[in-house]
């Protein structure tokens, strides 16, 4: 079954907003600082989205006792459709 472009990027930016929701629970989970649209030379348009991943209560208790009480990894994704760029990076505050 083919699907048009508009209807991918729609069914994408939901299964992302769908997963970080279920994501999150108890304060922690995933956070959206930024989320708007971008165009990029090679690209074309797309979607820059910009998320904090809060994971102190997915860690093992000793890894809690040495790690700092706030503790995230930065995602970065750029969403064009059909490619998806993504970087991450931790951060320990």
């Amino acid at each position: 079954m083919l699907h048009s472009e508009g209807k991918y990027r729609i069914g994408q930016l939901y299964m992302i907003s769908k997963h970080s929701h279920e994501q999150s629970d108890r304060g922690e989970g995933v956070e959206v600082v930024q989320n708007e649209p971008y165009e990029d030379p090679a690209h074309g348009q797309g979607q820059f989205t910009e998320k904090r991943v809060y994971l102190n209560s997915k860690l093992p208790s000793w890894a809690r006792a040495v790690v700092p009480k706030i503790f995230y990894v930065t995602e970065k994704a750029w969403n064009y459709y059909p490619y998806t760029i993504t970087v991450r990076c931790e951060d320990m505050s």
